[in-house]
């Protein structure tokens, strides 16, 4: 991956982790935006998000990007300027919810252990 891509990455995962805190923030409390991709002749970028709580926080959240995609794709295309900007994929990323779990059994074991 080229250091521009990382660099449009980052600054993506910045602006829209912004946009959804000072414009949506009752319903995007328990979002977190884990990690962008975008392709190397940026038109698509997959936006990878975790949710903190259960299964009723992450079907909210997957409605919530359903219904304000589109409208977070234009705030932040006015803030940040490429030649072609990205059309955005929202998807579900399990790896934050698999370390606590994993933070967990370790726990376990070594309460178990003293």
């Amino acid at each position: 991956m080229s250091k521009r891509i990382q660099r449009v990455n980052k600054l993506l995962q910045r602006e829209i982790s912004d946009q959804l805190r000072l414009n949506y923030r009752s319903d995007a409390v328990k979002i977190t935006i884990s990690s962008v991709e975008t392709s190397a002749d940026l038109r698509n970028t997959r936006i990878f998000y975790s949710v903190l709580g259960d299964e009723t926080d992450l079907r909210a959240a997957k409605k919530l990007f359903q219904k304000i995609g589109k409208d977070l794709h234009e705030r932040v295309s006015k803030v940040v300027i490429l030649k072609y900007f990205p059309r955005f994929e929202f998807l579900y990323d399990p790896s934050l919810e698999r370390g606590s779990n994993i933070l967990n059994l370790l726990d376990a074991l070594d309460n178990n252990e003293a």
